[in-house]
């Protein structure tokens, strides 16, 4: 085969590889930025063939007042993991559910943050720490319990939580956001930390919200 052939076979296949690869990125992107239609479920299943539910708990909030998944029937809420003297990814993730909680004011979504700092994160802390950021204190709830608890139901949501000498403030924990519909059922999650991972995430609580109680 001539030499100037096979140069023009190369650069028609060339073309042809950027095509595709072309179109699938378009695909990519414009998939990732689309909110479905319905949300999966998430989490560990207890028995099987039964959609994974977060197992019964008992905290004591920024009132002083007690916390159950009965308090929490029949709302979608949004949960995270912090401790209010987090010096690195907790004022993100703060900063961004408070960003939810302005931006969706349906009064059927709700916030539950789980201080994993029981040691300092006491009742009179969490309500300071609510007070600054001037929220519903029946809406928005800063929980505390013992850190076994916590730690433990941690991982029913998916996420971690742990003591760390070697972390900075001695914790570490995920900064992911996670979703929970009105019947216990985790559902989506995001980057806490991420501005973009937010956006998509609103439209997904937005959805959750339209969906019945079972």
């Amino acid at each position: 085969m001539p030499a100037r052939l096979l140069l023009i076979l190369r650069w028609i296949n060339r073309l042809k590889m950027r095509f595709i690869l072309f179109i699938f990125l378009s695909f990519t992107i414009f998939a990732c930025n689309q909110t479905p239609k319905s949300l999966p479920y998430l989490g560990k299943t207890a028995v099987s063939g039964q959609k994974p539910v977060i197992p019964p708990f008992t905290f004591t909030d920024q009132m002083g007042r007690k916390v159950t998944n009965q308090d929490l029937k029949g709302k979608v809420y949004v949960a995270d993991f912090f401790f209010t003297s987090c010096p690195t990814i907790c004022p993100m993730q703060t900063a961004n559910m408070l960003k939810i909680y302005n931006q969706v004011p349906d009064p059927d979504l709700m916030f539950l943050s789980h201080s994993i700092d029981p040691r300092h994160d006491s009742v009179p802390v969490l309500k300071k720490y609510a007070d600054e950021l001037g929220i519903n204190h029946d809406r928005w709830r800063f929980i505390t319990g013992p850190k076994e608890e916590v730690y433990k139901i941690a991982e029913d949501y998916m996420s971690t939580a742990m003591e760390d000498k070697d972390e900075p403030g001695g914790y570490i924990h995920s900064g992911y956001l996670l979703l929970v519909d009105r019947d216990g059922h985790l559902r989506a999650y995001c980057d806490g930390t991420n501005a973009d991972s937010i956006n998509v995430f609103i439209p997904k609580i937005k959805l959750l919200l339209g969906e019945s109680h079972q």
